[in-house]
């Protein structure tokens, strides 16, 4: 399974059930272990091969096999029916941009548009939901940061694949046996400030680190990149301020909202529709503060209209008109989009 490149998920739920996920779908296999102490054996191979151990006393762990996929076993007590496997895979070769305006993830005025904004050093984050595409996203837009820039990126386990030559890679690093030496991403942020970063770029915000990734934000390192776990751009609005407010600051929530505010340019909400694709739903720009709320405006928006006979979800991309705030900021910096990408809506039939 490991060797089939159109697998990105193998899931081992018991020795008998294996699934994997292939084109955003799920599919049970013929593939079966012998029995629990067989897939135990097998996850302590995996993991032991990377300086990683799995017992009784830490019965999860995080591991990434030699060909960067990402490792995630649970073992009992904590599995109740026997050790969990879950493995997510990469493609050797980074997806391409002009791939996923063909499988019609976003469009080529909304890629154009995200591009611009990358290359304009606007601050941007991704949002979605578990298996929607942000770090394969986060992977096509970091292509279109100039090569003469000096790129940080800071992962809980490594997956970006950037083209760039001059990117300084860093990972976290989980406690060991006794608990100590935990390495966590906010002090990575924290760090990769005295890294004189042109760009830093975060895989994925959980918890506290949201704020310095905000205050980083906020004192010039624009155009850093990043994804965060919500549904919708509002939602992660939301999350952000729960994350800060992990931190324990003693920001008040109008404070918090005010430097997300003044941080963010830019979300882009993807999701996993039902029949396994992937698109591009919103393209929101942070406006700024109204009152105590955060102002946002749809740039561009994916409706659903429907699925067909054979399950393909439709509906159309629609740009909402709006021509957002950040076009001057884009012709200052001597990008020059064309008004009509702003208007050209195209349909999935």
């Amino acid at each position: 399974m490991l060797q089939d490149p159109t697998v990105s998920d193998i899931l081992v739920t018991t020795p008998r059930l294996v699934y994997v996920e292939r084109h955003g779908k799920l599919h049970r296999t013929p593939v079966e272990f012998k029995d629990n102490a067989h897939l135990l054996r097998i996850i302590e191979k995996i993991v032991s091969r990377v300086g990683r151990r799995v017992d009784e006393s830490s019965p999860l762990v995080d591991a990434r096999l030699p060909d960067g996929s990402r490792v995630n076993a649970v073992i009992p007590p904590v599995a109740v029916d026997g050790p969990l496997l879950s493995i997510r895979r990469f493609r050797r070769d980074p997806i391409q941009a002009e791939e996923l305006v063909r499988n019609l993830s976003l469009t080529e005025g909304m890629l154009q548009v995200a591009q611009a904004c990358v290359k304009a050093r606007l601050n941007i984050i991704i949002s979605g939901g578990t298996g929607a595409g942000k770090t394969t996203l986060l992977n096509v837009l970091s292509g279109y940061i100039p090569e003469d820039e000096r790129i940080v990126t800071i992962e809980d386990a490594a997956e970006l694949q950037l083209r760039q030559t001059h990117v300084a890679r860093m990972e976290a690093r989980p406690p060991n046996i006794e608990g100590q030496g935990a390495i966590r991403i906010r002090q990575l942020v924290v760090n990769a400030l005295r890294m004189r970063p042109d760009r830093i770029v975060v895989g994925e915000v959980r918890s506290e680190e949201a704020l310095d990734m905000l205050q980083a934000m906020n004192t010039g390192h624009d155009g850093s990149l990043t994804t965060i776990h919500a549904n919708s751009p509002r939602d992660a609005i939301g999350r952000l301020e729960v994350m800060v407010g992990m931190a324990n600051a003693n920001m008040g929530v109008r404070s918090i909202r005010q430097q997300v505010a003044s941080a963010v340019d830019l979300f882009i909400q993807i999701a996993r529709f039902s029949d396994g694709s992937r698109r591009i739903t919103h393209l929101t720009e942070c406006v700024g503060m109204e009152g105590d709320q955060v102002t946002t405006q749809d740039i561009f928006v994916f409706d659903k209209t429907g699925v067909r006979e054979d399950g393909r979800v439709l509906g159309r991309f629609r740009p909402t008109g709006i021509r957002p705030k950040f076009y001057e900021r884009l012709k200052s910096a001597g990008i020059q989009l064309a008004t009509s990408v702003f208007q050209t809506a195209v349909e999935i039939h």
